[in-house]
């Protein structure tokens, strides 16, 4: 049984999780339409600065994110003037495992979309079928599959996620304290390491039952 500090950290990760899921996919599907479907100058650089965050170093990661959003940041006083709070918060988190996570989603995405034939998109539109709608009820259905990856290894990696979250977020308990995080606050502690080594195991199962949803997606993606 897990105790109830354990059911709070991992409620929190499953919340930053999907939250994380929510934030990345639906800029995965317009990005990845764009780089799947459109030539135009420049399209390397686009491509190259959606993946950065495959490269840098999370940290890295987390220290852009507090300069963009964090209370002296250059967009964290017009967030705080609508109400909204992202450093410090697990709302941050979110924020930070989808940015790492982004690259992950984009490129199953992407993927996916390639695969749908465009003339099918064509021949939609020759119906009567909008840009957007074709992309809607033709593409999107037949890229379903490349989508569920997408989600899926987001979601997994929102779980592993540590440098960019504890850089942007701290390690606040309750609020921004995640497996990753808990498993990092335990082994600082004098005798930390049995409750360090049960989120571990928590973590395992978890990221395991995540990245085979994503394997079960792909060969259902092949198999189609």
């Amino acid at each position: 049984m897990l105790t109830p500090q354990e059911w709070e950290v991992l409620g929190l990760s499953l919340r930053v999780a999907l939250a994380c899921v929510l934030i990345s996919l639906p800029a995965a599907v317009a990005v990845g339409w764009v780089l799947a479907r459109r030539d135009f100058p420049g399209k390397f650089v686009l491509d190259g600065l959606c993946h950065l965050p495959l490269v840098l170093p999370p940290v890295v990661t987390g220290y852009l994110l507090l300069r963009l959003f964090g209370k002296r940041g250059l967009l964290g006083p017009l967030l705080d003037g609508i109400g909204l709070s992202l450093a410090f918060d697990w709302k941050g988190a979110a924020l930070a495992s989808a940015v790492v996570a982004f690259p992950l989603s984009l490129r199953a995405v992407r993927l996916a979309i390639e695969d749908v034939d465009p003339r099918l998109e064509g021949m939609a539109r020759t119906l009567g079928a909008g840009r957007v709608r074709a992309f809607l009820t033709v593409t999107l259905p037949l890229a379903a599959s490349g989508l569920w990856v997408g989600a899926l290894l987001a979601f997994a990696r929102s779980l592993g996620e540590f440098g960019a979250t504890i850089t942007f977020v701290a390690n606040i308990p309750g609020e921004t304290r995640t497996i990753p995080l808990a498993i990092y606050t335990s082994l600082n502690q004098p005798g930390g390491e049995a409750a360090a080594l049960r989120l571990v195991w928590i973590s395992v199962a978890v990221s395991l039952a995540a990245l085979l949803g994503s394997e079960w997606a792909a060969r259902r993606r092949k198999r189609g």
